[in-house]
């Protein structure tokens, strides 16, 4: 089972397709930015579990990325992406 955000679809001419989702953007972007993961913990008030869920592309709450987007002034876009895993089991 996909522990990332995990979305099926299903149309009659498509098979299930399950999508991850991945946070390598959001540390590239702190990396341009030059903010450690520390640091942005502190600024955003979050707690080291929910960086633990971020670092290993789990899911995480939308007011979690708000917090983020506010402290570094970007969009979920530039912090996240969705990627396709056909390897499921339950794809």
């Amino acid at each position: 089972m996909c522990f990332a955000l995990l979305a099926k679809f299903t149309s009659t001419d498509m098979r299930s397709v399950c999508m991850r989702v991945t946070f390598k953007k959001l540390w590239v972007l702190c990396a341009q930015k030059e903010i450690s993961k520390a640091e942005l913990r502190k600024r955003t008030g979050l707690s080291s579990a929910t960086f633990t869920r971020l670092r290993k592309n789990e899911e995480v709450t939308l007011s979690v990325l708000l917090k983020i987007a506010d402290v570094l002034n970007c969009d979920a876009g530039d912090m996240m992406e969705f990627v396709r895993d056909e390897s499921s089991e339950n794809c």
